[in-house]
């Protein structure tokens, strides 16, 4: 029974301690289990795909962000402490990502949305773009925590741990973010 205990403790499975797919999924995948890493960014594939689309708005380069966030989890997967985190922790790789490309291209990327017709009449399309347009035009420390918030619906305290900010930065940003996007708002519609 000792033998077993330690067995388990080693393994990573404590006695009494249900560990949820997810986790499973991540504790093989540091093992060196191929497929458990690739069931486990099966889950995650659409999520890092559209996350990646709202900031650079192409689809090659979502892409490509995406294949670079997947290669850099896969090869640190053993450095994920907190099996948790693993929302958080990839996040944060595909947004250092996102830095990486907006800084090597150096150069302002124009941006294009695609939006479906059949969901959204002229005048809901006309506001969205207005938003989005809007949202681009932020300094990335606003535009950053509010596409993550209001996109998807992280908290400010998963914001923090993804862009290396206090949580009470990242709400000041989100304030100002909401502030400027409102003024640009304005300003478009006084003119």
């Amino acid at each position: 029974m000792i033998k077993s205990n330690i067995l388990n403790k080693v393994r990573g499975f404590d006695i009494g301690k249900e560990l949820s797919v997810e986790e499973t999924l991540i504790k093989q995948s540091q093992w060196g289990n191929d497929d458990a890493f690739e069931k486990l960014i099966d889950r995650y594939e659409g999520y890092l795909y559209k996350m990646a689309f709202l900031y650079v708005k192409n689809e090659q380069d979502a892409m490509d962000i995406y294949q670079e966030t997947v290669l850099k989890a896969y090869l640190n997967i053993t450095k994920l402490k907190d099996r948790k985190a693993f929302k958080t922790w990839i996040t944060k790789i595909l947004v250092n990502n996102v830095y990486t490309k907006n800084n090597q291209a150096k150069k302002v990327q124009e941006n294009h949305i695609k939006l479906d017709t059949k969901e959204f009449n002229h005048i809901d399309i006309e506001e969205k773009i207005d938003l989005y347009d809007a949202i681009d035009i932020l300094e990335e420390k606003y535009r950053t925590p509010i596409i993550l918030q209001y996109f998807y619906d992280l908290t400010t305290k998963q914001i923090s741990e993804i862009t290396n900010f206090n949580e009470n930065t990242i709400k000041t940003n989100i304030r100002r973010g909401k502030k400027k996007i409102y003024e640009i708002l304005k300003e478009e519609k006084d003119v």
